[in-house]
Protein backbone atom coordinates (compact mmCIF):
# COMPACT_ATOMS: atom_id res chain seq x y z
CA UNK A 1 0.00 0.00 0.00
CA UNK A 2 1.37 3.79 -0.73
CA UNK A 3 1.62 5.84 1.85
CA UNK A 4 -1.18 8.36 0.34
CA UNK A 5 -3.24 4.88 0.47
CA UNK A 6 -2.48 4.18 3.97
CA UNK A 7 -2.94 8.18 4.73
CA UNK A 8 -6.42 7.89 3.04
CA UNK A 9 -7.39 4.38 4.81
CA UNK A 10 -6.09 6.08 8.25
CA UNK A 11 -8.08 9.17 7.75
CA UNK A 12 -11.29 6.91 6.66
CA UNK A 13 -10.71 4.69 9.87
CA UNK A 14 -10.25 7.42 12.24
CA UNK A 15 -13.51 9.16 10.93
CA UNK A 16 -15.39 5.79 10.99
CA UNK A 17 -14.69 4.73 14.32
CA UNK A 18 -15.50 8.75 15.27
CA UNK A 19 -18.78 8.46 14.07
CA UNK A 20 -19.89 5.25 16.19
CA UNK A 21 -18.12 6.10 19.60
CA UNK A 22 -20.00 7.50 22.60
CA UNK A 23 -19.40 11.19 23.39
CA UNK A 24 -16.89 11.44 26.43
CA UNK A 25 -15.92 14.04 28.91
CA UNK A 26 -12.55 15.87 27.54
CA UNK A 27 -10.00 15.84 29.64
CA UNK A 28 -9.29 19.70 29.54
CA UNK A 29 -12.82 20.93 29.49
CA UNK A 30 -13.20 23.68 26.70
CA UNK A 31 -14.71 27.15 27.80
CA UNK A 32 -18.39 27.83 26.34
CA UNK A 33 -18.15 30.31 24.38
CA UNK A 34 -19.16 33.15 26.53
CA UNK A 35 -16.13 32.92 28.74
CA UNK A 36 -13.38 32.20 26.06
CA UNK A 37 -11.61 35.36 24.79
CA UNK A 38 -11.61 34.05 21.38
CA UNK A 39 -15.08 34.74 20.71
CA UNK A 40 -15.25 38.20 22.06
CA UNK A 41 -14.46 40.70 18.41
CA UNK A 42 -12.08 43.62 19.69
CA UNK A 43 -14.21 47.02 19.68
CA UNK A 44 -14.60 48.55 17.13
CA UNK A 45 -13.78 46.00 14.53
CA UNK A 46 -10.12 46.52 12.85
CA UNK A 47 -10.53 48.15 9.47
CA UNK A 48 -10.61 45.46 6.88
CA UNK A 49 -13.27 43.69 3.96
CA UNK A 50 -15.82 40.70 4.56
CA UNK A 51 -13.91 37.89 5.13
CA UNK A 52 -10.71 39.47 6.69
CA UNK A 53 -9.54 36.96 9.43
CA UNK A 54 -9.45 39.01 12.72
CA UNK A 55 -8.04 35.87 14.29
CA UNK A 56 -8.03 32.30 14.32
CA UNK A 57 -6.06 29.78 16.36
CA UNK A 58 -5.13 25.95 16.10
CA UNK A 59 -7.61 23.15 18.11
CA UNK A 60 -8.28 19.79 17.89
CA UNK A 61 -11.82 18.87 16.78
CA UNK A 62 -13.18 16.01 18.10
CA UNK A 63 -15.68 13.41 15.86
CA UNK A 64 -17.04 12.01 19.04
CA UNK A 65 -14.36 9.94 20.59
CA UNK A 66 -11.39 10.68 18.73
CA UNK A 67 -10.15 13.47 17.90
CA UNK A 68 -10.53 14.12 14.35
CA UNK A 69 -7.87 13.10 11.92
CA UNK A 70 -7.67 16.76 10.01
CA UNK A 71 -5.87 20.09 10.66
CA UNK A 72 -8.46 22.28 12.35
CA UNK A 73 -8.41 25.94 13.22
CA UNK A 74 -11.19 28.14 14.24
CA UNK A 75 -11.40 31.56 13.01
CA UNK A 76 -13.27 35.20 13.76
CA UNK A 77 -13.74 36.57 10.72
CA UNK A 78 -15.25 39.82 9.42
CA UNK A 79 -18.84 39.84 7.82
CA UNK A 80 -21.94 41.75 7.29
CA UNK A 81 -24.91 41.96 8.92
CA UNK A 82 -28.80 41.66 7.20
CA UNK A 83 -28.98 45.16 7.53
CA UNK A 84 -25.22 45.88 5.70
CA UNK A 85 -23.22 46.32 9.11
CA UNK A 86 -19.79 45.53 9.48
CA UNK A 87 -20.02 42.13 12.20
CA UNK A 88 -17.60 39.38 13.23
CA UNK A 89 -18.34 36.04 13.46
CA UNK A 90 -16.81 32.98 14.04
CA UNK A 91 -16.32 29.52 12.29
CA UNK A 92 -14.20 26.13 12.22
CA UNK A 93 -12.39 25.07 9.24
CA UNK A 94 -11.09 21.46 9.09
CA UNK A 95 -8.41 20.30 6.22
CA UNK A 96 -7.50 16.63 5.83
CA UNK A 97 -3.81 15.74 5.74
CA UNK A 98 -4.33 13.89 2.94
CA UNK A 99 -2.19 15.75 -0.31
CA UNK A 100 -4.39 17.04 -3.18
CA UNK A 101 -2.64 16.42 -5.94
CA UNK A 102 -4.64 17.86 -8.71
CA UNK A 103 -4.63 21.19 -8.44
CA UNK A 104 -5.90 23.89 -5.62
CA UNK A 105 -7.69 21.69 -2.52
CA UNK A 106 -11.51 22.13 -3.20
CA UNK A 107 -12.83 23.90 -0.21
CA UNK A 108 -16.87 23.11 0.99
CA UNK A 109 -18.61 25.96 2.84
CA UNK A 110 -20.60 23.90 4.92
CA UNK A 111 -23.80 25.37 6.43
CA UNK A 112 -25.28 23.50 9.38
CA UNK A 113 -28.79 22.91 9.74
CA UNK A 114 -30.61 24.54 13.57
CA UNK A 115 -28.63 24.12 15.64
CA UNK A 116 -30.65 26.62 18.46
CA UNK A 117 -29.83 29.64 19.21
CA UNK A 118 -27.37 29.71 22.33
CA UNK A 119 -23.54 30.11 22.34
CA UNK A 120 -23.33 26.68 23.35
CA UNK A 121 -24.70 25.56 20.10
CA UNK A 122 -22.73 27.05 17.90
CA UNK A 123 -20.72 24.53 15.95
CA UNK A 124 -17.21 25.70 16.17
CA UNK A 125 -17.94 24.99 20.27
CA UNK A 126 -19.21 21.16 20.00
CA UNK A 127 -16.90 20.30 17.56
CA UNK A 128 -14.17 21.17 20.20
CA UNK A 129 -16.33 19.17 22.29
CA UNK A 130 -17.09 16.35 21.02
CA UNK A 131 -21.07 16.92 21.03
CA UNK A 132 -21.60 18.28 16.93
CA UNK A 133 -24.34 16.25 15.75
CA UNK A 134 -23.58 16.64 11.74
CA UNK A 135 -20.12 14.90 12.17
CA UNK A 136 -21.40 12.00 9.94
CA UNK A 137 -22.21 14.23 7.34
CA UNK A 138 -19.35 16.50 7.67
CA UNK A 139 -17.28 13.82 7.04
CA UNK A 140 -18.26 12.44 3.97
CA UNK A 141 -16.83 16.22 1.96
CA UNK A 142 -13.41 15.17 4.13
CA UNK A 143 -13.16 12.14 2.83
CA UNK A 144 -13.30 12.92 -0.33
CA UNK A 145 -10.15 15.24 0.52
CA UNK A 146 -12.20 18.56 -0.03
CA UNK A 147 -11.12 21.28 2.96
CA UNK A 148 -14.18 22.30 4.73
CA UNK A 149 -15.64 25.47 6.72
CA UNK A 150 -18.23 25.47 9.06
CA UNK A 151 -19.77 29.10 10.04
CA UNK A 152 -21.19 28.97 13.42
CA UNK A 153 -23.63 32.21 11.48
CA UNK A 154 -24.35 35.75 13.42
CA UNK A 155 -24.42 35.99 17.09
CA UNK A 156 -23.99 31.92 17.35
CA UNK A 157 -20.84 31.54 19.63
CA UNK A 158 -20.25 35.24 19.27
CA UNK A 159 -22.15 38.06 21.52
CA UNK A 160 -25.70 38.66 20.78
CA UNK A 161 -28.41 36.65 19.74
CA UNK A 162 -27.96 34.48 16.43
CA UNK A 163 -30.12 35.76 13.86
CA UNK A 164 -31.70 32.51 13.49
CA UNK A 165 -33.57 31.91 10.21
CA UNK A 166 -32.43 35.24 8.60
CA UNK A 167 -30.95 34.04 4.95
CA UNK A 168 -29.62 37.46 3.86
CA UNK A 169 -27.30 37.23 7.19
CA UNK A 170 -26.77 33.68 6.91
CA UNK A 171 -25.73 33.72 3.01
CA UNK A 172 -22.86 36.57 3.74
CA UNK A 173 -21.91 34.50 6.76
CA UNK A 174 -21.28 31.60 4.50
CA UNK A 175 -19.87 33.09 1.96
CA UNK A 176 -17.17 35.21 4.37
CA UNK A 177 -16.23 31.52 5.61
CA UNK A 178 -15.18 30.49 2.63
CA UNK A 179 -13.84 33.75 2.07
CA UNK A 180 -11.69 33.58 5.60
CA UNK A 181 -10.68 30.05 4.81
CA UNK A 182 -9.08 30.86 1.70
CA UNK A 183 -6.77 33.72 3.46
CA UNK A 184 -5.80 30.48 5.72
CA UNK A 185 -5.44 27.75 3.13
CA UNK A 186 -5.27 29.94 -0.35
CA UNK A 187 -7.37 30.07 -3.08
CA UNK A 188 -9.48 27.26 -5.11
CA UNK A 189 -12.48 26.16 -6.24
CA UNK A 190 -15.72 26.52 -3.63
CA UNK A 191 -18.66 24.62 -3.20
CA UNK A 192 -21.60 25.41 -1.34
CA UNK A 193 -24.02 22.81 0.99
CA UNK A 194 -26.71 22.89 3.66
CA UNK A 195 -29.73 21.34 4.91
CA UNK A 196 -32.92 22.95 6.72
CA UNK A 197 -31.17 26.38 8.03
CA UNK A 198 -28.19 25.61 6.57
CA UNK A 199 -30.06 24.69 3.03
CA UNK A 200 -31.63 28.45 3.22
CA UNK A 201 -28.30 29.73 4.19
CA UNK A 202 -26.80 27.80 1.12
CA UNK A 203 -29.44 29.04 -1.06
CA UNK A 204 -28.86 33.14 -0.21
CA UNK A 205 -25.08 32.51 -0.38
CA UNK A 206 -25.76 31.25 -3.97
CA UNK A 207 -27.88 34.08 -4.90
CA UNK A 208 -25.60 36.58 -2.96
CA UNK A 209 -22.68 35.35 -4.63
CA UNK A 210 -22.36 37.63 -8.08
CA UNK A 211 -23.07 40.27 -5.97
CA UNK A 212 -21.39 40.24 -2.55
CA UNK A 213 -18.38 37.79 -3.44
CA UNK A 214 -18.04 38.10 -6.99
CA UNK A 215 -14.11 36.91 -6.86
CA UNK A 216 -15.43 33.24 -4.97
CA UNK A 217 -14.81 30.59 -7.68
CA UNK A 218 -18.40 28.61 -6.74
CA UNK A 219 -18.38 26.27 -8.86
CA UNK A 220 -21.79 25.01 -7.52
CA UNK A 221 -24.51 25.64 -4.73
CA UNK A 222 -26.43 22.50 -3.33
CA UNK A 223 -28.74 23.20 -1.27
CA UNK A 224 -30.85 20.95 0.74
CA UNK A 225 -34.82 20.90 2.78
CA UNK A 226 -34.80 24.75 2.07
CA UNK A 227 -37.61 26.57 4.24
CA UNK A 228 -38.12 28.86 0.85
CA UNK A 229 -40.83 30.87 2.54
CA UNK A 230 -40.96 31.47 6.13
CA UNK A 231 -44.52 33.14 6.04
CA UNK A 232 -45.74 30.05 4.11
CA UNK A 233 -44.58 27.91 6.75
CA UNK A 234 -46.00 29.95 9.77
CA UNK A 235 -49.16 28.14 9.46
CA UNK A 236 -47.83 24.86 9.22
CA UNK A 237 -45.61 25.09 12.28
CA UNK A 238 -48.49 27.11 14.31
CA UNK A 239 -49.94 24.87 17.61
CA UNK A 240 -48.11 22.10 16.39
CA UNK A 241 -45.05 20.07 17.90
CA UNK A 242 -42.28 22.09 15.96
CA UNK A 243 -43.46 25.66 17.32
CA UNK A 244 -40.50 26.26 18.76
CA UNK A 245 -39.28 26.67 15.46
CA UNK A 246 -41.22 29.86 14.56
CA UNK A 247 -40.65 30.92 18.55
CA UNK A 248 -36.58 30.54 17.53
CA UNK A 249 -37.37 33.00 13.91
CA UNK A 250 -39.55 35.87 16.39
CA UNK A 251 -36.27 36.26 18.23
CA UNK A 252 -33.59 35.65 15.32
CA UNK A 253 -35.37 38.05 13.18
CA UNK A 254 -35.85 40.62 16.89
CA UNK A 255 -32.19 39.93 16.97
CA UNK A 256 -31.93 40.70 13.24
CA UNK A 257 -34.35 43.82 12.78
CA UNK A 258 -34.56 45.89 16.22
CA UNK A 259 -37.05 48.59 14.59
CA UNK A 260 -39.78 45.21 14.23
CA UNK A 261 -42.75 45.71 16.72
CA UNK A 262 -42.41 43.17 19.35
CA UNK A 263 -43.71 44.25 22.49
CA UNK A 264 -47.39 45.10 21.09
CA UNK A 265 -47.55 42.32 19.53
CA UNK A 266 -46.75 39.42 22.51
CA UNK A 267 -48.62 38.37 25.17
CA UNK A 268 -46.25 38.08 28.99
CA UNK A 269 -45.89 34.13 28.05
CA UNK A 270 -44.80 35.34 24.18
CA UNK A 271 -41.92 37.44 25.48
CA UNK A 272 -40.80 34.66 27.99
CA UNK A 273 -40.95 31.76 25.81
CA UNK A 274 -38.72 34.02 23.29
CA UNK A 275 -37.04 35.49 26.03
CA UNK A 276 -35.83 31.39 27.08
CA UNK A 277 -35.46 30.18 23.25
CA UNK A 278 -32.81 33.15 22.47
CA UNK A 279 -30.82 31.14 24.96
CA UNK A 280 -31.53 27.33 23.73
CA UNK A 281 -29.96 24.23 21.97
CA UNK A 282 -32.78 22.90 19.07
CA UNK A 283 -32.86 19.66 21.51
CA UNK A 284 -34.48 22.40 24.14
CA UNK A 285 -35.86 25.20 22.24
CA UNK A 286 -38.58 22.31 20.22
CA UNK A 287 -39.80 20.55 23.39
CA UNK A 288 -39.90 23.92 25.53
CA UNK A 289 -42.48 25.16 22.85
CA UNK A 290 -43.81 22.26 21.56
CA UNK A 291 -47.75 22.94 20.80
CA UNK A 292 -47.94 26.58 21.42
CA UNK A 293 -49.34 28.28 18.96
CA UNK A 294 -49.72 32.04 17.91
CA UNK A 295 -52.64 32.34 19.84
CA UNK A 296 -51.17 31.41 23.23
CA UNK A 297 -48.09 33.62 22.81
CA UNK A 298 -49.48 36.86 20.70
CA UNK A 299 -51.53 39.86 22.15
CA UNK A 300 -53.25 40.10 18.33
CA UNK A 301 -54.45 37.18 16.19
CA UNK A 302 -51.57 37.03 14.18
CA UNK A 303 -47.89 38.80 14.68
CA UNK A 304 -46.25 37.59 11.50
CA UNK A 305 -49.82 39.56 9.23
CA UNK A 306 -48.03 42.97 10.69
CA UNK A 307 -46.84 44.72 7.51
CA UNK A 308 -43.33 45.64 8.74
CA UNK A 309 -42.73 41.52 10.17
CA UNK A 310 -43.83 41.09 6.62
CA UNK A 311 -42.03 43.02 4.67
CA UNK A 312 -38.55 41.13 6.33
CA UNK A 313 -40.02 38.31 5.80
CA UNK A 314 -40.24 38.48 2.41
CA UNK A 315 -36.40 39.72 1.96
CA UNK A 316 -35.72 36.41 3.46
CA UNK A 317 -37.67 34.69 0.92
CA UNK A 318 -35.21 32.65 -1.11
CA UNK A 319 -35.69 32.67 -5.07
CA UNK A 320 -35.69 36.22 -5.72
CA UNK A 321 -31.86 36.69 -7.56
CA UNK A 322 -30.63 33.62 -9.67
CA UNK A 323 -27.20 32.29 -8.39
CA UNK A 324 -24.16 32.48 -10.78
CA UNK A 325 -23.08 28.99 -10.19
CA UNK A 326 -25.23 25.62 -10.84
CA UNK A 327 -27.80 24.75 -8.07
CA UNK A 328 -28.86 21.49 -6.91
CA UNK A 329 -32.08 21.38 -5.23
CA UNK A 330 -33.25 18.61 -2.67
CA UNK A 331 -35.69 17.42 -0.83
CA UNK A 332 -38.25 15.05 1.01
CA UNK A 333 -41.52 14.48 -0.68
CA UNK A 334 -42.88 13.73 3.10
CA UNK A 335 -41.02 16.36 4.84
CA UNK A 336 -43.75 17.26 7.97
CA UNK A 337 -41.51 20.25 9.07
CA UNK A 338 -40.92 21.82 5.49
CA UNK A 339 -43.87 20.09 2.84
CA UNK A 340 -42.40 19.73 -0.31
CA UNK A 341 -45.60 21.54 -2.22
CA UNK A 342 -43.61 24.98 -0.25
CA UNK A 343 -40.35 24.07 -0.94
CA UNK A 344 -40.53 23.04 -4.63
CA UNK A 345 -41.71 26.64 -5.87
CA UNK A 346 -37.94 27.62 -5.34
CA UNK A 347 -37.00 25.15 -8.69
CA UNK A 348 -39.11 27.66 -10.58
CA UNK A 349 -38.19 30.94 -9.26
CA UNK A 350 -34.74 29.93 -10.04
CA UNK A 351 -35.57 28.99 -13.66
CA UNK A 352 -37.58 32.08 -14.27
CA UNK A 353 -34.43 33.92 -13.43
CA UNK A 354 -31.86 32.03 -15.97
CA UNK A 355 -30.46 29.86 -13.15
CA UNK A 356 -29.16 26.81 -13.84
CA UNK A 357 -31.23 23.91 -11.35
CA UNK A 358 -31.81 20.59 -10.80
CA UNK A 359 -34.47 19.43 -8.59
CA UNK A 360 -34.04 16.14 -6.60
CA UNK A 361 -37.08 14.77 -4.62
CA UNK A 362 -36.12 12.01 -2.46
CA UNK A 363 -38.93 9.23 -1.94
CA UNK A 364 -40.59 8.52 1.08
CA UNK A 365 -38.43 10.38 3.14
CA UNK A 366 -39.01 13.08 5.71
CA UNK A 367 -36.48 16.07 7.40
CA UNK A 368 -33.96 13.48 8.91
CA UNK A 369 -33.99 11.41 6.54
CA UNK A 370 -34.46 13.83 3.95
CA UNK A 371 -30.58 15.34 5.43
CA UNK A 372 -29.25 11.79 6.01
CA UNK A 373 -29.95 10.68 1.91
CA UNK A 374 -29.34 14.50 0.45
CA UNK A 375 -25.51 14.78 1.80
CA UNK A 376 -24.25 12.04 0.03
CA UNK A 377 -26.30 12.75 -3.09
CA UNK A 378 -25.02 16.64 -3.00
CA UNK A 379 -21.54 15.76 -2.34
CA UNK A 380 -21.45 13.47 -5.89
CA UNK A 381 -22.99 16.29 -7.74
CA UNK A 382 -20.18 18.38 -6.35
CA UNK A 383 -17.68 16.70 -6.86
CA UNK A 384 -18.59 16.56 -10.66
CA UNK A 385 -19.00 20.13 -10.60
CA UNK A 386 -15.18 20.63 -8.81
CA UNK A 387 -14.29 17.98 -11.93
CA UNK A 388 -15.40 20.66 -14.31
CA UNK A 389 -18.26 18.71 -15.91
CA UNK A 390 -21.38 20.09 -17.22
CA UNK A 391 -24.60 19.80 -14.80
CA UNK A 392 -27.61 19.26 -15.87
CA UNK A 393 -30.87 21.20 -15.45
CA UNK A 394 -34.63 20.53 -14.45
CA UNK A 395 -35.64 23.61 -16.11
Amino acid sequence: MSPLSRSRAAVVLALLLALFAPVTASATPVPIPSADPFYQPPEPLPQGKPGDVIRSRKIVAKFALLPAPVQAWQILYRSTSATGQPIAVSGTLLVPPTPWLSGPRPLLSYAVGTHGLGDVCAPSFTLRTGIENEVALIAQPLLKGWAVVITDYQGLGTPGVHTYAVGQAEGRSVLDAARAAQRIIGSGPVGLWGFSQGGQASAFAGELHPSYAPELDVVGVAAGGVPRDLAALAPVMNGGPFFGLAVGVMAGYKAAYPELPYESLLNANGRRLVEETSKDCVAVMVPRNAFQSFATIASVPDPLADPQWQARLAENRAGQKAPRAPVYLVHGDIDPLIPHSIAKPLLNSYCSLGAQVQWRTIPLAGHITGDVVATPLAMEWLSARFAGRPATTSC
